[in-house]
């Protein structure tokens, strides 16, 4: 089964073409080794799987080349210990930081840019 194809079926991307495109980007990996898309998946592979912020680090224990609802694709894959612990410790730290933004409200006013000014 094509790596592109079970990655989507597994449901770590939403389409194929983005499954595609991380591959090709060097951000699905097998045994550490950049692969391409139509490469055959077997049992037992190690996948390391990087989406944004967010990486997996996974070991194939089915095929399926169908997209069910997301418990049957948690069947197709178990994940590592220390992978879920460093996703579980980057969620706690984006909860705990924070928004730059935060303190912004619309637009600046008039006297908030001469502020801005005054400091550049």
């Amino acid at each position: 089964m094509r790596l592109d194809k079970w990655l989507w079926a597994a449901r770590f991307f939403k389409t194929r073409t983005l499954a595609t495109d991380a591959i090709n980007g060097g951000k699905v990996q097998i045994d550490g080794q950049r692969i391409k898309a139509a490469r055959e998946v077997k049992l037992n592979d190690k996948l390391t799987i990087s989406n944004g912020e967010v990486r997996w680090e996974v070991t194939v224990l089915a095929l399926s080349d169908k997209r069910g609802p997301a418990p049957e694709a948690r069947l197709l894959y178990e994940e590592s210990t220390d992978s879920i612990a460093a996703r579980e410790a980057q969620q706690q730290n984006r909860k705990l930081s924070v928004d730059p933004a935060a303190s912004l409200h619309g637009r600046p006013t008039k006297r908030d840019r001469r502020q801005m000014d005054r400091l550049v």
